[in-house]
């Protein structure tokens, strides 16, 4: 492959970064948690010069550092071997702890990191980007996909020099493009390529990015647009306009040339089984995701159950509110379709629909104090997903706050159709992305000092997004739904429930996306629109889908149990700072809680 010189400047840049990160450490004179803060402050360091990106969206790419502003990390394989290299380094030095000489606390995050550095290498017998995402383009995953997203959303524009670097990020894009299309040549050859369908969706998506005027090129554009609303001077949007011509537009054409090359070759089906040793792959990502050693047939089946047990709950709300007729499914849909749930699908009506959720989650807000004894102070903003990536976008999903607090977490929506969100539908979305699920819970890490900045940035999608379907349970709790809304929480945990059934369904059991996206329609009443992204989805991310409802349930249990077992000296404030302590597999999260409900039953 061509080394040009932005290439160079990075490899330079990085390692003098990383070597700085790594110097003068004394790591065989230090003992107890005072060797393992030191050992996850190396992973840290080893992780961000790694991922300058990832240094940006925290937020520490500042000072000594700020060269890593205009920097992307290695792409392709090269940067899945470093990767791997670096947790395989690290594994050594955490392996030298010994686990007695650690306090309580040490003990738990020495397990915590012990985990995820295994879960790091989960990938590694596969060759493959990751198990929880084993193809290398699909219509989610790709750095066609996410970079502009990156560069409009995370990274800062507030000086001429941060412009800079947003065109040396610009310019480094199209080596990032072309090492990514290197890598997916290569596993094509094996035969691990996405399906044909996935396949158009990248080729639909690259189209529209190379297809759109420079000039007026989202890349372009939100350069523009800050610079301009920080009185920047310079000639950002026509230099933008230059490397978009000369380099990206290139780039993205010999990716799309490649994906148009591909296609016709890549293996029937649409499940992860249809990869070589596609099972084995599934069976890894279940347990990546879950933290849980259940099979594909245990999730199932709890999958089936749960559906019929929230069915029947939702069918008594449904006859209550004058829904009689049909089954379940059907009445939703009429619910759905109703005039007064839906905003017009336009302009007015998406802002009218952003503008709701603003209000309710300043409602929620203000009713934390009844259940959280800390309650984080981040901001957060709600945007619409861009609509340059709409088509491969999730329906809802949520980036958090840079460390140091000047960028907000964000809450995304997917406004490619109003009609997909009828009113009832909402509250439960808002309370998952932003509080008491994702924002607070993400927040409340970054804003403990007391938590290494390895744990504060961690995720475990059971831990987190089993806390985000929790919290929609706990929004019940603090009263946050209003009327039919409680319909529009039960089919939200009904659609967690039915992703059991379809995830497996579609890559354990050889569903096609046309059997799993009925079985969502009919289930769960979504749009068919909606329902077919979201199952297109847990094709291109096998297992994940998986990770809410086995973390909601285990959440419920565990409090279930602290509730019995402590009676009247259950404190729900005090239940919740377990949160405090970190994300960590599930099975630690049950041994946490009854060490927490051990220690209450002998306070006075």
């Amino acid at each position: 492959m061509k080394l040009d010189r932005r290439q160079f400047t990075f490899g330079a840049s990085a390692s003098a970064l990383f070597a700085t990160a790594w110097s003068g450490q004394a790591f065989g004179q230090a003992t107890g948690d005072l060797a393992l803060t030191k050992v996850t402050d190396l992973i840290v360091a080893g992780d961000l010069a790694l991922s300058p990106g990832q240094r940006t969206a925290l937020g520490l790419d500042t000072g000594e550092y700020a060269t890593a502003r205009a920097m992307f990390g290695p792409a392709g394989k090269a940067g899945g071997i470093a990767s791997d290299r670096h947790a395989r380094d690290m594994m050594v030095r955490l392996d030298a702890i010994d686990p007695a000489s650690l306090t309580e606390t040490g003990q738990v995050r020495h397990a915590v990191v012990k985990d995820m550095l295994q879960q790091r290498l989960i990938s590694a017998p596969f060759d493959i980007p990751f198990v929880g995402a084993p193809y290398r383009l699909s219509q989610q995953d790709g750095a066609y996909f996410s970079i502009p997203d990156f560069l409009d959303s995370t990274h800062p524009v507030e000086t001429a020099d941060d412009a800079e670097a947003y065109l040396a990020r610009l310019a480094a894009f199209s080596g990032v493009l072309d090492e990514e299309s290197e890598a997916q040549r290569e596993e094509a050859s094996r035969g691990y390529l996405a399906p044909a369908w996935s396949l158009e969706l990248v080729a639909k998506q690259l189209r529209a990015q190379i297809d759109a005027a420079p000039k007026d090129s989202g890349m372009v554009g939100s350069l523009a647009r800050r610079t301009a609303a920080k009185n920047i001077a310079g000639d950002w949007a026509s230099r933008a306009e230059k490397l978009l011509i000369a380099e990206v537009y290139p780039a993205l054409q010999r990716q799309l040339d490649l994906v148009e090359k591909l296609k016709p070759g890549t293996r029937p089906g649409d499940g992860v089984w249809r990869v070589p040793r596609g099972d084995e792959i599934y069976a890894k990502a279940l347990r990546y995701f879950t933290t849980t050693e259940y099979s594909a047939e245990d999730i199932h089946q709890t999958g089936l159950r749960q559906v019929a047990e929230i069915s029947a709950e939702l069918d008594g709300i449904l006859k209550k509110a004058g829904f009689t007729r049909g089954s379940v499914g059907e009445r939703l849909n009429a619910l759905n379709t109703r005039p007064d749930q839906l905003y017009a699908n336009d302009d007015a009506g998406r802002a009218a629909l952003i503008a709701s959720l603003n209000e309710g989650l300043a409602a929620m807000q203000a009713k934390l104090p009844q259940a959280f004894a800390t309650i984080p102070t981040q901001p957060l903003n709600i945007r619409r997903v861009p609509v340059e990536i709409q088509d491969g976008a999730p329906n809802g999903y949520y980036n958090p706050a840079s460390l140091d607090g000047s960028r907000p977490g964000i809450y995304w929506i997917n406004l490619k159709s109003t009609a997909d969100w009828p009113k009832y539908q909402l509250p439960a979305l808002t309370y998952h992305e932003g509080v008491p699920g994702h924002h607070l819970h993400g927040s409340l890490l970054q804003q403990d000092e007391n938590l290494p900045l390895l744990l504060k940035n961690y995720w475990l999608s059971a831990y987190g997004e089993g806390w985000a379907l929790y919290a929609e349970m706990l929004a019940d709790e603090l009263g946050g739904y209003s009327g039919i809304e409680k319909a529009g929480a039960l089919q939200s945990w009904l659609f967690r429930a039915a992703r059991l059934v379809v995830d497996t369904g579609l890559n354990a059991k050889q569903w096609s996306v046309e059997k799993a996206t009925d079985y969502l329609v009919e289930t769960v009443a979504f749009t068919r629109s909606r329902s077919q992204r979201e199952i297109e989805r847990y094709c291109a991310s096998p297992g994940q889908a998986c990770s809410y409802k086995i973390g909601q349930n285990e959440w419920v249990r565990l409090r279930q149990r602290a509730e019995a077992e402590l009676g009247k000296k259950f404190d729900l404030r005090q239940f919740h700072e377990i949160l405090k302590e970190g994300v960590m597999p599930l099975e630690l999260l049950d041994k946490r809680v009854a060490a927490w409900t051990n220690r209450m039953k002998k306070a006075t």
